[in-house]
């Protein structure tokens, strides 16, 4: 586009008669217009006459006066001039085109191939409703198609010079420049082939559907920053090195699998020239494939200008340790130096394991800036999921509560649970002939199916219809799990106006089979955070490092599912006394790593920690301190009301005679968990179809009978213990 203040000249038209210059949209100029316009030979102009089309620009020759534009005849009727007529001319900004549509004759559209039709177009300046010929420019930097003028004669024959063709459309619009990696299509859908098979070139962004800057919800701050980097290095460098600084730009975008980093670096560059390289793909391929490929897309962007997106560029630059170095890393590393130093291109990255990237890539001289996206909370969520379902007919849908029950979910987690959704009212739709619309339940059915990309490698927690309602007694363990994991979640509006952090962790400790497992399947079942569940023992590996790597890994995925709870059963296995084990050092290890996920540099947000045992007395201590696991809840046996509360609950399911008294049966239950309770009448339905399968219901003698084989586990002096670790706290 033409800027406002931008110089313009007014000069006289004239039709150039150089067969060199024939039909190929060059515009001679003597170089003083050429100076006094700012730019230099083989830019881009803007020609307005009657219309107002684009050329480049080249000099006149000798003897040609000042006051001079030479064009040929298609450049005069794109311009709606005829000979001596006034032209204004002004610089022009021209991005590389990502698609240009043309129309032709019956003979060019079926016989010249697209690959053949981009190599005619190259170099040439144009917009829409333009008129081209097939002569390629063959003038300045990088324009050489001989064997496209080959290609040509071979295919349309003799005719082929005097082949006019319509441009109808061009991607994006404004004046584009077709390029090598410009797709270019035939009016009539003919598309063309992938540059990279054709020409070895890399190839440019994919084309879908377009998302707008208004779309990056949640993404808007970062997308800002990207745009304003964008444009003071390759828009106004100028500003730069009046300052003494490098106008060069590399930029890392890290962030969650799925959260958008990609799609944001396509929005913030829309209207420039990019060319993208996926890193698995590229990382994939033999080492020389992987530096051609480097080379090629790096060499495009210095030679006309632009950016170069390596998305998830950690598999094609993994950290030394991830696989064998290779001596190509240095060379793709110093292509990407030397791409960013030239001018006018720029380099951005994305991944989502900055830990396992190449250091060197965050060098001064290449990455020197970082971007990071955040996972979306349920405000976002809610957006997002907005923006998605903008054009599909639905009935009234909730979007609050959907996004609720979404933690840990990103862009590409949303966008599958709506595609779930719709395969639901589709089927709906076809068993009932009505015209498909999306519901609610196929929302609400579609999140017991998809699972966030975030929770993708562990293992779920078994929540069913469970909530804390449904604990019996245990008030104070359900106050504490309540004022640490959901207080947070409901009312952090109050947390920071009495300006105070939420508890970083609680510890649950008590007998086995007393409920510390059935709350945290309580605490999951309210769909408003993740639960990453582990057992201690599970994170112990005999290799060195394995073991602190297992811990660091499990807390980056739930930083990256938050809100999120980490759940550590049988946490004295992963986190004993520091100095009093025989392996090698390998707990204390361990342990440390522990400390610092938990209160290191690299604060938790919105993200709690659970930690359940039997031993508390074997945890070391400094987990114990405030800022870690600073709650300690004893979670006592039940007693005779707490035992009447869990066999309602479970006798729910469980057809008991009426001479089955609940009441009597939890008095005379001492010693008997809440484990026990449950088994119990567990034992007492098989006893009941022992006695009859054809049995309706459950006796007292049943009962009875159970409570022979189903003695009280509950030990007397480990309870005893507890209790005195408890008075002790």
């Amino acid at each position: 586009m033409t800027h406002p203040s931008a110089p313009r000249l007014t000069l006289t038209a004239r039709l150039n008669t150089a067969a060199l210059d024939s039909r190929r949209g060059v515009i001679r100029l003597h170089p003083e217009a050429i100076a006094a316009l700012g730019l230099r030979e083989w830019d881009a102009v803007a020609l307005t006459g009657s219309r107002t089309t684009a050329a480049v620009v080249g000099l006149t020759g000798p003897g040609i006066p000042v006051g001079v534009a030479l064009l040929d005849d298609i450049t005069l009727s794109n311009a709606g001039l005829r000979e001596d007529a006034a032209v204004i001319v002004a610089p022009v900004t021209v991005y590389g085109a990502r698609s240009v549509t043309v129309t032709g004759s019956a003979l060019a559209s079926g016989s010249v191939p697209p690959a053949t039709l981009r190599q005619a177009l190259l170099g040439k300046v144009m917009t829409v409703g333009d008129t081209v010929s097939l002569l390629p420019r063959d003038l300045g930097p990088g324009t050489s198609t001989s064997a496209a003028s080959s290609a040509l004669a071979a295919s349309v024959g003799i005719t082929w010079t005097s082949e006019l063709l319509t441009v109808t459309a061009v991607d994006p619009t404004g004046p584009v420049s077709v390029q090598p990696n410009s797709a270019v299509n035939w009016g009539n859908g003919t598309h063309a082939a992938d540059t990279g098979a054709l020409t070895g070139t890399p190839p440019s962004r994919p084309e879908g559907k377009r998302v707008s800057f208004d779309d990056l919800k949640g993404c808007h701050i970062p997308a800002a920053k990207l745009t304003e980097w964008l444009k003071l290095a390759l828009d106004q460098p100028e500003l730069l090195t009046a300052l003494g600084a490098a106008a060069n730009l590399g930029v890392l975008v890290t962030g969650p699998a799925g959260v958008g980093k990609t799609t944001m670096v396509r929005t913030v560059c829309e209207g420039r020239r990019l060319i993208e390289l996926d890193g698995p793909e590229v990382g994939a391929q033999a080492a020389e494939a992987r530096l051609a490929a480097v080379r090629d897309a790096a060499r495009a962007v210095r030679a006309g200008g632009g950016v170069l997106l390596i998305a998830d560029v950690d598999a094609l630059l993994p950290a030394p340790g991830e696989r064998p170095s290779e001596p190509v890393s240095n060379l793709i590393l110093a292509e990407l130096r030397e791409l960013i130093a030239t001018p006018g291109a720029a380099f951005v990255a994305t991944s989502a394991l900055p830990d396992g990237l190449d250091p060197r890539l965050r060098a001064p001289d290449l990455c020197d800036r970082d971007l990071g996206l955040s996972l979306p909370d349920a405000g976002v969520r809610r957006q997002l999921l907005e923006v998605l379902l903008r054009d599909v007919p639905a009935d009234d849908l909730d979007l609050s509560a959907i996004a609720d029950k979404t933690p840990g979910f990103v862009a590409a987690d949303l966008a599958a649970l709506i595609r779930e959704a719709a395969l639901r009212a589709a089927a709906r739709a076809s068993a009932d002939g009505a015209p498909p619309r999306l519901s609610q339940q196929d929302l609400t059915g579609a999140l017991t199916v998809i699972r966030p990309l975030s929770r993708s490698a562990t293992e779920e927690v078994a929540v069913g219809a469970v909530t804390l309602d449904d604990v019996g007694d245990m008030v104070a363990t359900k106050q504490a799990l309540t004022e640490a994991v959901l207080w947070p979640l409901q009312h952090p509006d109050t947390f920071a106006r009495l300006g105070v952090d939420p508890p970083r962790g609680v510890l649950l400790y008590g007998p086995p089979g007393c409920g510390k497992t059935f709350v945290v399947r309580a605490l999951a079942s309210s769909g408003r955070l993740s639960v990453h569940a582990v057992k201690g023992a599970e994170l112990m590996d005999k290799w060195v490092g394995a073991s602190e790597r297992a811990v660091r890994d499990l807390f980056r995925r739930a930083r990256d599912s938050a809100p999120s709870l980490v759940f550590l059963d049988e946490i004295d296995a992963l986190a004993p006394r520091r100095g009093q084990s025989t392996d090698s050092g390998v707990t204390d290890r361990v342990v440390a790593a522990l400390l610092t996920e938990l209160d290191g540099i690299d604060p938790l947000r919105d993200v709690v920690v659970l930690g359940a045992t039997n031993r508390p007395d074997l945890i070391d201590p400094a987990l114990l301190r405030p800022g870690r696991l600073e709650k300690l809840v004893f979670v006592e046996p039940p007693d005779a009301e707490a035992r009447r509360d869990i066999l309602r609950s479970a006798a729910k399911s469980v057809p008991l005679a009426d001479s089955v008294d609940l009441d009597q049966l939890a008095a005379d239950l001492d010693g008997y968990s809440a484990a026990d309770c449950v088994a119990l009448l567990r034992e007492a339905a098989l006893t009941a179809m022992r006695r009859s399968i054809d049995a309706a219901d459950v006796t007292a003698d049943d009962v009875a009978v159970a409570r022979q084989n189903v003695r009280p586990s509950l030990d007397p002096i480990q309870v005893a213990a507890l209790r005195d670790f408890a008075t002790s706290r």
